[in-house]
């Protein structure tokens, strides 16, 4: 059984990979965790997001609609409570071909297990660059405060991540609140059905207008292959006109000693 769905995980990707290219958002389509990567390992990840049907670029960027980007992120788990990871984001796509969009780093700190908190809780910092055509606001900070919890076979996570940019013309927008959330249910040992939510809902003192807003609804899988691996896959749909109506992603990752 394991096998089959690793297969198809890499069918998946092998699909996502060979689609024709056109590009902007999408990088990593993820709700975190308040787990860490344990001390003297380190987890590789392949972030694959792929926009069946999107946005038209604002005036000078790249459109979202038919993008495929690919993000590598590796994790190195420094102590029990303590990780940094650091990201790379390409994209390919028609009439601007292969281009390395920008990196990231991302430190994170935990509630330590030996603290028997009833939730997880963890804290993580992302700051980073990224150029045009991809995006007008070249350095960006998001703050993600993370909340979870297992109850039996039901999980919880809460991200409400707060962004700011610190270079480019969102600079004057201050703080914007982007919360993502997913509750999750183990069908099996190997399979974890899930709906993740991903919102962008304006700044802390002024929320836009709904129809400016973000909204997404992602219905999830999550195929367990071992305490090594990770794989998430899911189908985006929009919510809202400022939302990419329909997007695909694929999370493959793998825990190595260092």
């Amino acid at each position: 059984m394991k096998r089959t769905l690793m297969r198809l995980c890499l069918a998946l990707a092998v699909l996502l990979l060979s689609r024709p290219l056109l590009a902007q958002d999408n990088y990593e389509i993820q709700v975190y965790g308040s787990e860490t990567v344990a001390p003297h390992q380190v987890m590789v990840e392949l972030h694959s997001n792929y926009t069946f049907s999107g946005l038209a670029g604002e005036a000078g960027l790249a459109p979202s609609r038919h993008a495929l980007h690919e993000t590598v992120e590796i994790t190195f788990g420094l102590t029990p409570w303590f990780e940094i990871g650091t990201y790379l984001f390409t994209d390919l796509q028609s009439g601007y071909g292969f281009g390395v969009v920008g990196t990231h780093v991302r430190p994170r700190v935990r509630a330590p297990a030996a603290w028997h908190w009833p939730v997880g809780v963890s804290l993580s910092q992302e700051i980073g660059y990224a150029r045009q055509p991809y995006t007008a606001d070249s350095w960006t900070w998001e703050i993600r405060p993370i909340v979870d919890q297992t109850r039996g076979r039901f999980y919880w996570s809460l991200n409400p991540s707060l962004d700011v940019v610190l270079s480019g013309p969102g600079s004057a927008r201050g703080l914007t609140f982007a919360p993502n959330a997913k509750i999750a249910y183990d069908l099996s040992h190997t399979v974890t059905v899930g709906v993740e939510y991903y919102g962008v809902l304006g700044t802390l003192t002024h929320f836009d207008p709904r129809a400016q807003q973000s909204h997404a609804i992602f219905p999830t899988l999550d195929l367990n292959f071992g305490p090594e691996w990770e794989c998430n896959l899911g189908v985006g749909f929009g919510l809202t006109p400022a939302t990419d109506p329909v997007v695909g992603k694929l999370i493959l990752g793998r825990r190595l000693p260092w």
